[in-house]
């Protein structure tokens, strides 16, 4: 954080005061005797003025049989008195929460005026403590990494995701995200966030790396002849592309080296799907299983369960019911996925897995905040997020760790890629920050609120990008603290769903609200069915305007039971509204058990 002159002259002097606090009185000055009672709260070394203090502000602490620590009146009388004894200028403000008082000092005191006014407080016999009312500043001060000062995607104001303002709540410790890719290659600015992860490439064509699945998700290389991978297709050298995003997310950081992390407290599970020319959906859908916390026949359980799932990865065509339903079981375990858009400058609509359902699909920006030139575009686009564009200048690019090897691993560097691969992680990584700040989150609340704390595109978009340019500390900060503290309103009557029939309905009245519903309506349901693929769920505002929460799907999991995140703010908030739900198959039947509201 740059500050000006004037603010760090005040920093330093608030520096000052708090060392002063810590030294003994000087035996002139007359202190509250040690067997005074004194509030719980406040530590003794904060019992103790000195002389020498430069502040614009005291906090007094008076004791509890005080007049002064009931009454506004009176401690306002009582600092009026002491000012007429110093000379000084002293006003009573308010009082905090704790019961002490805060006056404030006349326009800038020196230093021999501070100590006048805290020696006439410490005198008093009512008086507990007196300290100054300290200036605090943010702690994520620029961390400390060499290359920290070329990673504009993480700070610059005009197309920078905003991570330092998030670190000073959360820096993603607790959850671990599974990065879906080639593997990881070692490097010592990750490998203290390295977990265990899976390879599960079946094919050894494709895995190089001489056999088929095994717990080893170390990456061998991807390298590939001149038509090797298809009539046309040059050749290329290893791209150890799991590697660099990895550091996007989770690179150490702060440890004088390379670069830094978005999510640099957060675990990296490496689960190595991609190998020469590629990989194929049977071994993805197996990996978002697994990496999710699901069963995968002839696999060990996965002990480093995600919470969040980054795939930078994609193909042509639609989103294929098989995928569909490895997705949905994640996201029904708890664990976000998020996807690159695809590079082809076309409408994601055509890429697959980001045009599947309950996926956060990111887009691409450059340095000015505009669309990247090669980025996928489209009404499926979720969010934007920093890409890079290499074209004018490769310090336009994201920067993250990497090897040199051009075949096989070598030794450790760090390099500059551009891609909707390298826009992925950041929202990844600002997904493993929201969960870290509030483990209670479902994938549905931290997608809505990346969205609905983003901040418009500082360049253009053409085709559409989502909801803008994500921001992390405004995201983290809207979610910090705790699951929902707002009013709920719940209905517990049971209604049997009928197999492949009509739909029934549940109604809940809300009263006592004022003005519209939130933009982040939680809607909490309860369903058992033995097979939820088949439901089609429906929230039904007051005013008829029906919300879609769940679509069939095929998936043969049991039962619903999950909060969705809905955008009521166009509903008026008062009325009777509904859950909606429907069996559109047949053999299957189920029971709404309840449901709730949120606001």
């Amino acid at each position: 954080m740059r500050t000006s002159p004037e603010l760090r002259r005040k920093l330093i002097s608030v520096a000052a005061v708090s060392a002063a606090l810590l030294t003994a009185a000087p035996a002139s000055v007359a202190v509250a005797q040690e067997s005074a009672p004194r509030p719980a709260a406040v530590p003794a070394a904060q019992t103790e003025a000195a002389p020498g203090i430069q502040a614009e502000r005291l906090i007094v602490g008076y004791k509890s049989d005080a007049t002064e620590a009931k009454s506004n009146k009176a401690a306002a009388a009582d600092a009026a008195a002491k000012a007429e004894k110093t000379g000084e200028e002293i006003d009573f403000q308010r009082r905090l929460g704790t019961g002490a008082a805060l006056v404030e000092l006349g326009d800038q005191p020196d230093r021999a005026s501070v100590a006048d006014v805290v020696a006439q407080y410490k005198a008093d016999p009512q008086v507990a403590y007196v300290v100054p009312d300290r200036l605090n500043k943010p702690t994520a001060v620029t961390p400390n990494d060499t290359e920290y000062g070329k990673q504009w995607d993480l700070f610059e104001s005009t197309a920078g995701m905003n991570v330092p303002g998030a670190w000073d709540t959360t820096t993603g410790s607790g959850v671990t995200v599974a990065v879906i890719d080639t593997g990881y290659v070692a490097h010592s600015d990750l490998a203290a966030n390295i977990v265990g992860g899976y390879d599960f490439i079946s094919d050894t064509a494709v895995s190089v790396d001489g056999n088929g699945r095994d717990s080893n998700p170390a990456d061998p290389g991807d390298w590939y002849n001149d038509n090797e991978c298809g009539q046309g297709i040059a050749a290329s050298t290893s791209s150890w592309h799991g590697t660099h995003v990895a550091g996007t997310i989770a690179a150490a950081t702060n440890n004088g080296k390379g670069v830094a992390g978005i999510a640099y407290g957060a675990k990296i599970s490496p689960v190595r799907v991609l190998g020469k020319c590629g990989g194929y959906d049977s071994d993805i859908i197996d990996a978002i299983t697994w990496a999710s916390g699901g069963t995968v026949s002839g696999v060990p359980a996965n002990t480093n369960v995600a919470k969040v799932i980054n795939m930078s990865l994609g193909g042509g065509g639609a989103c294929s019911s098989a995928t569909q339903s490895a997705i949905n079981g994640a996201v029904n375990r708890g664990t976000s996925v998020v996807v690159a858009a695809g590079n082809e400058n076309q409408n994601v609509s055509n890429a697959s897995p980001a045009n599947c359902n309950n996926v956060i699909a990111v887009a691409a920006t450059n340095r000015a905040g505009s669309r990247a030139s090669y980025s996928n575009y489209g009404s499926l686009v979720d969010i934007a997020a920093p890409g890079g564009e290499t074209r004018t200048s490769t310090a336009n690019g994201i920067l993250s760790t990497l090897n040199s090897g051009t075949k096989t691993p070598s030794s450790e560097n760090y390099a500059s890629y551009q891609g909707t691969s390298m826009a992925t992680p950041h929202v990844a990584g600002l997904a493993a920050l929201m969960k870290s700040a509030n483990s209670a989150l479902t994938p549905a609340q931290i997608e809505s609120a990346i969205k609905a704390n983003a901040r418009a595109l500082p360049g253009t978009c053409s085709g559409g990008c989502g909801a803008g340019l994500a921001d992390a500390a405004k995201t983290v900060q809207a979610v910090k603290g705790g699951s929902s503290t707002g009013t709920t309103f719940s209905s517990t009557t049971a209604v049997a769903i009928p197999d492949n029939g009509a739909a029934i309905e549940s109604p809940i009245t809300v009263t006592g609200r004022s003005g519209n519903a939130p933009s982040a309506l939680q809607v909490g349901v309860d369903i058992t069915h033995t097979y939820r693929g088949d439901v089609v769920i429906d929230l039904v505002a007051p005013d008829g305007s029906t919300y879609r929460l769940k679509s069939a799907a095929s998936d043969s999991a049991d039962n619903v039971n999950t909060t969705y995140t809905v955008n009521a703010s166009a509903e008026a908030a008062n009325g009777t509204w509904k859950l909606r739900v429907q069996d559109t198959a047949a053999q299957d039947t189920g029971t709404l058990n309840g449901w709730k509201l949120t606001f």
